[in-house]
């Protein structure tokens, strides 16, 4: 089973902010205000954002492949 597969059973095509937080082993409130700020993180997250309403949700399969992104530019680094 694929990442990809795991993440899209569990979560559905959108994630909330807490799911989203809870992948990434960080707090809710600490991941909001996170990507509020200019950071590298956010300039990759905020893409996969869409509102429906008021809520805020994160599309599951874009996460991945930015998370994917993450990993190989900190691999380059070390």
């Amino acid at each position: 089973m694929t990442t990809e597969e795991l993440l899209l059973g569990k979560f559905g095509p959108y994630m909330t902010i807490g799911q989203l937080a809870e992948i990434l082993h960080r707090s809710a409130e600490g991941l909001r205000i996170s990507l509020c700020s200019d950071n590298e993180m956010s300039r990759i997250l905020r893409p996969t954002r869409v509102k429906f309403g008021r809520r805020v949700y994160f599309r599951t399969l874009q996460v991945i492949e930015a998370l994917s992104q993450i990993g190989e530019s900190s691999q380059v680094v070390k």
